[in-house]
């Protein structure tokens, strides 16, 4: 059992040191949300289309680049709190690299997503609340991350649809459309 003042040395020692990472983690997810926002928003053209068609395409944009920038800061996050609480993280970041590679191969299909939803987000094919059709599957577009994209159809059913197996989309609602 550890008692009270090896506790108590520890958290003066290390716990105060975790316990600032942790709140300046959350400091800096909160500056980072601005500062990608700020930054998409003076980086995309602007008319180059109708201004809700601008900011549809900057609200998607901001949340894939901010996703993709949380996660980052988490895993930082994490590998400080391990280092803090003693653990080596020198080798896990060497088995992290062998890991990578082994799971590369593995996993082409998440590497072919990614870099179809790269594209997709580059070309501007479509985004969070237009209606698109994927093959079979139509709906309005509910999230976008770099590896899938989400639907709800009219029956209120979502679809997870990966970006690699998408062979054709159809927006509807892209710069013309019009109620049958």
């Amino acid at each position: 059992m550890i008692s009270t003042e090896v506790f108590i040395d520890w958290f003066w020692a290390n716990g105060i040191t975790i316990l600032g990472i942790i709140i300046g983690a959350f400091v800096a997810e909160f500056l980072l949300n601005k500062f990608v926002e700020r930054i998409i928003r003076r980086l995309v053209p602007q008319g180059s289309g109708s201004k809700e068609a601008e900011e549809k395409r900057e609200n998607t944009l901001i949340q894939v680049v901010g996703g993709t920038a949380r996660v980052l800061l988490w895993i930082v996050v994490l590998l400080m709190v391990l280092s803090e609480l003693g653990v080596a993280i020198g080798p896990l970041l060497a088995a992290a690299g062998v890991a990578g590679i082994a799971i590369g191969f593995g996993g082409q299909y998440l590497i072919r997503d990614l870099f179809s939803g790269f594209f997709i987000l580059i070309e501007n094919q479509y985004r969070i609340g237009d209606v698109v059709c994927f093959d079979q599957t139509c709906g309005v577009v509910e999230e976008i991350s770099l590896r899938m994209t989400r639907l709800r159809d009219l029956d209120g059913v979502v679809h997870h649809i990966p970006h690699g197996e998408v062979k054709s989309v159809s927006n509807l609602s892209k710069q013309f459309s019009r109620v049958n």
